[in-house]
């Protein structure tokens, strides 16, 4: 736990690169699947990756000693920053990934994966407050 609590970003930083492997692999290199046959299967990928992504930038931050208004100005920073990195991912699928597409659904899920790591991180927050006073 020491560990973390030295590097609390870790866990975000090895997730990101994780995502950026993913996002950027060759469309041939994914198995044939009946997963994949799935109604909108690929949106709930990138909504789980995105809020997962996020959501591991956030957490340190409510543990940090910083004041409150500047923990949640932070998660609106990360909330953007997700945006964008989806939007810029889609751009380097469409132009430089082998066989990946451009879609403009999938940074629609990249969006709302990212509003719903700010969500569960407020309710964190708030949470947390309420148990201070």
């Amino acid at each position: 736990m020491q560990f973390f609590r030295n590097y609390p970003f870790l866990p975000a930083v090895l997730f990101f690169i994780i995502t950026v492997v993913l996002l950027t692999l060759p469309g041939s290199s994914f198995p044939k699947s009946h997963l994949f046959d799935i109604p909108f299967f690929d949106k709930w990928v990138h909504i789980g990756m995105f809020s997962t992504l996020c959501f591991l930038f956030t957490f340190p931050i409510v543990h940090f000693s910083i004041s409150d208004s500047k923990k949640r100005q932070w998660f609106w920073i990360i909330l953007f920053s997700g945006i964008i990195y989806g939007v810029l991912m889609e751009f380097v699928q469409k132009y430089w990934a082998i066989n990946r597409s451009f879609d403009i659904l999938d940074m629609v899920a990249d969006s709302i994966g990212s509003l719903l790591a700010l969500i569960i991180s407020y309710q964190i927050l708030n949470r947390k407050i309420k148990l201070k006073s």
